[in-house]
């Protein structure tokens, strides 16, 4: 049997069009949204201001379309891997990250990832498909933390600018009053700098941008990150330019220390170059290793070392603690062995 249509990830005025489809009262939309994003209930049958007549009109045709998580591993330092399977039997990955003043969730927005990062294992999984922004949102109300979140971050599975449309959907849905209300300055969406998306995002969207750099210089990136070839760090860099962010919108950038690889003077000071004038923070990352990968993490010292140089300049610069290496932390880890298994049969 075919699935069918979930209602959940549709937006205010989608719903106001199944309404109209369905031939209901124009505020069985509001009922809708209210039940779907406030109360965040699982069953139509629970949707009660809704006439029965109605509910099961909207059972024939469609679905809620929550589903909860199939796995779970917690770390000893409190962060959480959930594991969710899609609609299309794949998998993908959210992290709950606990800290003193937040509850953050890292959410994903694809299964895979055609951008084939050097340093990334959701990029060896290859692109398999798009989430739709019911199944984004799934993973943040689907959660045993739900409740207690504070932030949300687009930094899981996939590039974000790649799945665009459903991205912003789901950040509609999250900031509008509608619908989960919260303040964009609560999200924070990533990119590699995929530019036209990248422009959409800041045009239509309020909430903080992230730009995974990783690399100031063009040679060296091209060797960590493909998409250097299409859209270079500069160019990313000069359309950040052209936008006033504001006072409270905030852009940065990440930056995956690797020993030997992007972790010298001489890269900290190129970095310091090209983003010369913008107002943004540099995130200092700890690289988690990755099975049957070159690359290895730098030792806290020279990460330390590097922060010194860059704040020296006048960047504001954070080094990001390293949390969950115990439960397969690196994004796509814990589903590339879920994905072997179901293929296999075995463990990776």
């Amino acid at each position: 049997m075919m699935n069918k249509e979930a209602l959940f990830g549709k937006t205010l005025e989608e719903l106001k069009g199944v309404v109209k489809e369905l031939k209901f009262p124009g505020f069985v939309a509001k009922q809708l949204v209210d039940w779907l994003y406030k109360k965040k209930v699982g069953s139509f049958d629970d949707m009660l201001n809704i006439s029965k007549k109605n509910r099961e009109v909207l059972k024939a045709r469609f679905e809620v379309g929550l589903s909860t998580y199939s796995n779970v591993q917690e770390s000893i330092d409190g962060t959480k891997k959930y594991l969710f399977k899609t609609v299309s039997d794949q998998y993908i990955e959210a992290a709950y990250i606990p800290s003193e003043n937040r509850k953050t969730l890292c959410v994903s927005s694809q299964v895979g990832c055609k951008m084939g990062c050097l340093f990334c294992m959701t990029g060896k999984q290859g692109f398999q498909k798009n989430l739709t922004a019911g199944e984004i949102l799934n993973q943040m109300v689907s959660i045993n933390e739900k409740d207690e979140l504070t932030n949300l971050v687009y930094m899981g599975m996939g590039e974000p600018m790649d799945n665009i449309d459903e991205v912003l959907k789901s950040l509609e849905i999250i900031t509008s009053e509608w619908g989960f209300a919260w303040s964009p300055r609560r999200v924070n969406v990533s990119t590699i700098g995929v530019i036209p998306a990248m422009r959409r995002f800041i045009e239509e969207s309020d909430c903080h941008l992230a730009i995974s750099m990783h690399a100031a210089l063009n040679e060296q990136r091209k060797e960590l990150m493909p998409i250097e070839n299409v859209y270079s760090i500069e160019n990313v860099v000069n359309v950040l330019r052209e936008y006033d962010f504001g006072r409270q919108r905030r852009i940065s950038f990440e930056y995956i220390m690797f020993s030997g690889v992007n972790d010298s003077k001489m890269h900290a000071e190129a970095l310091v170059k090209l983003i010369n004038g913008l107002k943004a923070r540099v995130n200092l990352i700890k690289f988690h290793p990755i099975p049957n990968s070159p690359l290895k993490g730098c030792s806290d010292e020279v990460m330390e070392k590097f922060k010194q140089i860059l704040e020296n300049k006048g960047v504001t610069t954070t080094v990001r603690k390293s949390r969950g290496e115990d439960i397969y932390a690196a994004c796509g880890l814990l589903s590339t062995k879920k994905l072997v298994e179901t293929s296999k049969g075995k463990d990776y």
